[in-house]
């Protein structure tokens, strides 16, 4: 599979300017503890649904100690987890969904990269490709250090509604 074209000049986002941090994203999604995936939020651009934000990957994190014992290596399978976690933030944040909780209806054509490790940040980059109340594809990019790690495509399907309704 050939490397995707990027959604945007990946050395142009400035991580240092966070729009949410994980308190914000908190009142947005209901991941807690060892499933909370997603560090800030740096950019939302409404007019071209899309969404920066990034991870930043620690040593005392569960998957360090089994994956793999003494060669900590960032699951995949995470990756993809916190690529929907960007994409059901925006869908909630900018009320495509009123109401609705995102949860995870697949992911297709996935790819990894780069190995990630205890250390690295994970800079996510979600553009929306389908974006509606009841189904949203998101294209989601991921890099590290200005490297492409991984990308997928994010199917996001409403699962129930918000604890307010």
């Amino acid at each position: 599979m050939p490397q995707p074209v990027p959604h945007c000049d990946i050395s142009s986002i400035d991580c240092s300017r966070v729009i949410a941090d994980l308190e914000a994203i908190r009142q947005v999604l209901p991941h807690r503890f060892e499933m909370e995936m997603l560090t800030a939020i740096v950019h939302v651009d409404p007019a071209q649904h899309l969404i920066v934000g990034y991870r930043d990957l620690r040593a005392d994190e569960f998957w360090t100690h089994g994956h793999f014992p003494g060669n900590p290596i960032f699951p995949g399978v995470l990756m993809c987890e916190a690529a929907a976690q960007l994409c059901a933030y925006y869908t909630i944040s900018q009320k495509i969904t009123p109401g609705v909780l995102i949860g995870l209806g697949g992911i297709e054509n996935t790819r990894f990269r780069r190995i990630l490790r205890p250390g690295d940040r994970l800079v996510l980059v979600g553009k929306g490709v389908r974006v509606r109340s009841r189904y949203t594809q998101f294209d989601v990019q991921g890099y590290c250090e200005g490297e492409l790690c991984f990308h997928t495509d994010a199917i996001g399907v409403p699962i129930g509604k918000t604890e307010e309704q």
